[in-house]
């Protein structure tokens, strides 16, 4: 596979995935009494509306060519002025789930594809089923990353607004520290494990394994759905 035909196979899921993400935030805030995305034109599901030069096309391009064996990136946050929700607390863990769910359902979008292409005798070794396989996986890792349980992330939001209000707001303040912590649980405390011989990689345990096991289960599924109807 050239490189070029490598890059859009990749581009085009993690596009797709991370943009829709935003988008979907726009949609259950506006239809929760939000307009901030929709003043702003981002509540659309044009991924040029939504795509960060760096975090959309710059990191995960870089990550691919570095064969670094995982894939990340984001788009750029929709705007939610969660004052303005009909009720700001119960309405703020829909808005935040809208993302996530984004995600799973596109990698059920994505396995379902899979079905199709091979009911109409795609090669399983083709690159457009490539693409819908890598389609799952990136969906299923962004659900999962995104629903830790750290705001600023959307799982987070989600505990903020399923808390008490006694210890929802001291949570909440974590939001300026929670990339921070982010960044350390997942990239600094795996560094310091490897520098002292010490197996420390969250993001492997955390998500990527999980995120690798739903796959598994997803794709298995697809195969045998195909199988069966093709039998019928």
């Amino acid at each position: 596979m050239n490189l070029a035909l490598q890059i859009a196979l990749y581009a085009i899921p993690v596009i797709i995935a991370i943009t829709l993400h935003e988008a979907a935030h726009g949609f259950v805030a506006r239809h929760f009494g939000d307009p901030t995305a929709a003043n702003l034109g981002r509540v659309t599901l044009n991924p040029l509306k939504h795509i960060d030069l760096f975090g959309t096309i710059l990191l995960p391009a870089v990550l691919l060519l570095s064969h670094t064996g995982f894939i990340f990136g984001y788009a750029k946050p929709v705007p939610v002025n969660f004052a303005a929700l009909r009720n700001p607390k119960r309405d703020m863990i829909w808005v935040a789930a809208a993302g996530p769910a984004m995600n799973i359902l596109l990698a059920l979008i994505s396995a379902l594809g899979i079905v199709v292409a091979l009911l109409w005798h795609v090669a399983s070794d083709s690159w457009a089923i490539a693409g819908l396989i890598f389609s799952v996986q990136i969906n299923l890792v962004l659900a999962l990353l995104n629903l830790m349980p750290l705001p600023p992330l959307d799982g987070g939001r989600v505990v903020t607004g399923l808390l008490p209000l006694r210890l929802a707001i001291p949570y909440a303040r974590l939001e300026r520290f929670g990339m921070l912590i982010i960044i350390a649980l997942l990239v600094l405390v795996p560094f310091a494990g490897e520098r002292l011989g010490i197996d420390l990689d969250l993001f492997g345990r955390l998500i990527a394994a999980p995120a690798q096991y739903l796959a598994q289960g997803l794709l298995g599924a697809s195969a045998a759905a195909a199988h069966f109807l093709a039998a019928l």
